[in-house]
């Protein structure tokens, strides 16, 4: 069942989903708070830390009484997340308010016409300050859907102990992990080589760190071609090395870190996650954690690698549209992110806050991140991202079944005929 709120008085139940949403959605409901408080219902993905909640009341409280945010949680996995929007806003279910979109929904949503674009003041305060990499990721067709929440990018990880210097290219570091194989030491490069998003972050990366891209500048074709061929030829050859963890076929973020942490491993690519995660979990280990910033391609060409985040957008089906697009703002101010940043592991989207003393103490690879952001890639823009990203995953899984060029011919007839489809996947 749906519920659909009425500002009118009238609040009717319209059949459309699954029985579930039924008391989530009843609960968002309160739209308007006896004799006029609206209540703003913003659904981002669950937070452990605090964070979130606390900016909810904090903007609540800067409102002097105009607004309340009722900050709900989405499912933890991505895609419960984006199925659940998905259907309310197709129900055209008015009781969404801010919605923290994925970084590779923004395209889909505004194609569909459930989110609003960013105009005028709102939209001058949403860029002001911003760092340009993640605005990408909130803008189609030149317009600008969402405001970048958060960010996020991956480092390389590596034991000091093992290895004085990092390496700044793949090829430097397998290089360094067969010659830590041949002296019995811990060699193995932990990177995400499951069939799912991350392998295709891999992909990605490794593409626009060869000077290349999956699609063309408009998002009509594939783009594809030898920096394609390049970046599957790198995932093959590390899969069958020494270097790839066993596990490699079946690994995600989370793997790669206990692994790491396990003591197996002398390099990791993954987000700063795990940076405190080592810290309480092997403080053995953790003297010697070390970080550097993504291996490059090509040693005369800096790697680019993706970025993650959440942007917040403003359902076209909102009740009090201004009023949303108002606090989201302000969920997303200064000493909200900095807040998230430092709560909840969450790297900011405002350039400031990387010379902020605060962050800059718990955080000291922030000159890294920030360097990585400013020369960061995103994933294809386009509507059709979901149907683009699985083309990726299922044809590069196994990594060490990989034939690049009949990978990427493979890849490319696929994401052809992703483009042809309207993108919308329930």
């Amino acid at each position: 069942m749906h519920v659909r709120c009425r500002s009118k008085g009238t609040r009717w139940l319209r059949a459309f989903a699954v029985l579930p949403l039924l008391a989530s959605t009843l609960a968002a409901c309160g739209s308007d708070e006896g004799g006029g408080r609206p209540t703003l219902n913003w659904y981002n993905f669950p937070d452990d830390s605090g964070a979130l909640q606390m900016a909810a009341d904090r903007c609540s409280r800067a409102s002097g009484g105009r607004y309340r945010i009722s900050y709900n949680k989405l499912p933890r996995a991505a895609d419960g997340q984006r199925q659940q929007m998905v259907r309310r806003l197709a129900a055209e279910d008015d009781s969404l308010d801010i919605l923290g979109l994925d970084v590779t929904w923004a395209a889909e949503f505004a194609e569909a016409r459930w989110i609003r674009e960013w105009t005028g003041a709102a939209k001058r305060q949403a860029t002001e300050g911003t760092l340009r990499v993640p605005l990408q990721t909130s803008t189609w067709k030149g317009k600008l859907y969402a405001v970048p929440y958060n960010t996020n990018t991956q480092l390389l990880w590596y034991r000091s102990d093992l290895v004085p210097t990092p390496p700044k290219t793949w090829s430097e570091m397998l290089d360094m992990a067969r010659d830590l194989a041949r002296q019995g030491k811990p060699h193995f490069v932990e990177i995400q080589g499951a069939q799912y998003e991350g392998l295709t972050v891999w992909f990605n990366t490794l593409i626009n760190s060869a000077g290349g891209s999956i699609l063309n500048p408009t998002a009509t074709e594939p783009s594809l071609g030898p920096p394609a061929a390049r970046a599957a030829g790198i995932m093959r050859e590390l899969a069958n090395s020494v270097a790839a963890d066993p596990s490699l076929p079946n690994q995600m973020e989370d793997q790669n870190r206990l692994a790491m942490e396990a003591g197996v491993a002398a390099f990791e690519i993954n987000y700063p996650f795990v940076y405190p995660s080592m810290r309480q979990n092997n403080p053995q280990l953790f003297k010697n954690f070390r970080w550097a910033p993504y291996p490059r391609v090509d040693a005369d060409r800096p790697s680019r690698p993706t970025i993650g985040g959440i942007d917040l957008a403003i359902s076209a089906y909102s009740r009090h549209p201004d009023l949303a697009f108002e606090a989201a703002l302000c969920l997303r101010n200064r000493e909200n992110q900095l807040t998230a940043a430092l709560m909840g592991g969450l790297p900011p989207t405002l350039r400031a806050l990387y010379d902020e003393p605060a962050f800059m103490k718990q955080y000291p690879f922030s000159r890294e991140v920030l360097a990585a952001l400013e020369s960061a890639s995103v994933r294809p823009i386009t509507p059709a991202y979901q149907n683009v990203s699985i083309a990726v995953s299922h044809t590069l899984s196994p990594p060490s079944a990989i034939e690049p060029v009949s990978s990427v011919e493979t890849i490319g007839d696929q994401i052809d005929d992703a483009l042809r489809s309207e993108g919308v996947i329930p």
